[in-house]
């Protein structure tokens, strides 16, 4: 993801929001379910969704307004997602809703919903400040039927889901940083070397080493709580900690970077003659899809002030 994201942050996002999409399937689906959709991405180039930021509730997941009821052997499904990565694209989506807004977390549900459902619509949403090859859309889901199985997990689990989910994938959000910071970090080194002013290159200068220097400790130190987060899932131990640790402090570091990158090519680094500001607009969105770095911030001070 480190190496993708160098050359493209929004490639990153297109197949990070493939493992968004899957993983609550490997959490909680059954083996049937499980075979049938994933099977199909790994043999097929097919796109999944993870829909479940709304209009009105983002990092309020308790406050959707997406609804589910049963009739018979089916589920009816109506709502609206926002903010869907691979939206228009997706073959499927995992689907959360609610079966009614006053049990909050306990009222949700989660649901594996072909793209191709009849009631689901997808609408591509335009005018992005960054990451504008990858998909964003609007989904909505109007008296859509899925069948009994459709159930990932049961009913009233659907919050712990998502959030199992985030633990497991806020992790590869770090690699993300790193690609991107790194590339910010190589082409500011480059620029600096060549870049003269006062008959010298700027790289002589103390105010440009020590910005290049924070820079290479920043990007190591984003890359060794990425290991962390990644090591303690594949220990199987509690990650949400330390995965926020990583995703917080890698979103952040990165857009800083980014615009520190800006700062040294000057007035070029504003233009799109130069990479630094696409690196800069790409780099925003970190800090804010799956669980913003102030959301990561109220799960790390909870966990501190836990008696």
């Amino acid at each position: 993801m480190a190496v993708i994201s160098v050359g493209c942050l929004g490639g990153g996002a297109i197949m990070a929001a493939n493992g968004v999409g899957e993983t609550p399937l490997n959490k909680a689906a059954s083996e049937e379910r499980t075979q049938h959709f994933l099977g199909g991405l790994c043999s097929d180039f097919k796109f999944a969704g993870y829909a479940l930021t709304e209009p009105g509730s983002g990092s309020d997941v308790a406050g959707m307004t997406t609804r589910y009821k049963r009739d018979g052997d089916h589920f009816v499904l109506d709502g609206v997602k926002h903010f869907i990565t691979n939206g228009t694209e997706a073959d499927w989506f995992t689907v959360f809703a609610t079966r009614d807004a006053s049990e909050r977390h306990g009222g949700i549900a989660c649901f594996v919903v072909p793209a191709d459902t009849p009631g689901v619509t997808t609408t591509k949403m335009t005018g992005k400040l960054g990451q504008r090859c990858s998909d964003t859309a609007e989904i909505g889901f109007d008296q859509v039927r899925v069948p009994l199985d459709a159930l990932v997990g049961n009913e009233g689990e659907g919050f712990h889901i998502a959030m199992q989910t985030f633990e497991r994938t806020r992790p590869q959000i770090g690699p993300m940083c790193i690609g991107i910071a790194r590339r910010a970090l190589e082409e500011s080194r480059d620029y600096a070397l060549e870049r003269e002013q006062f008959g010298e290159p700027i790289a002589n200068f103390q105010a440009i080493q020590f910005m290049l220097a924070d820079m290479a400790i920043e990007v190591e130190a984003m890359r060794l709580l990425t290991w962390k987060a990644a090591w303690s899932i594949d220990q199987g131990e509690p990650a949400s900690i330390v995965a926020s640790y990583a995703k917080a402090f890698g979103a952040d570091r990165t857009i800083q970077i980014a615009i520190n990158a800006v700062q040294i090519f000057g007035g070029y680094g504003y233009m799109k003659e130069y990479p630094v500001e696409k690196l800069m607009r790409d780099a925003k969105l970190l800090q804010i899809y799956e669980g913003t770095s102030q959301i990561q911030r109220m799960v790390i001070a909870r966990n501190l002030l836990k008696k």
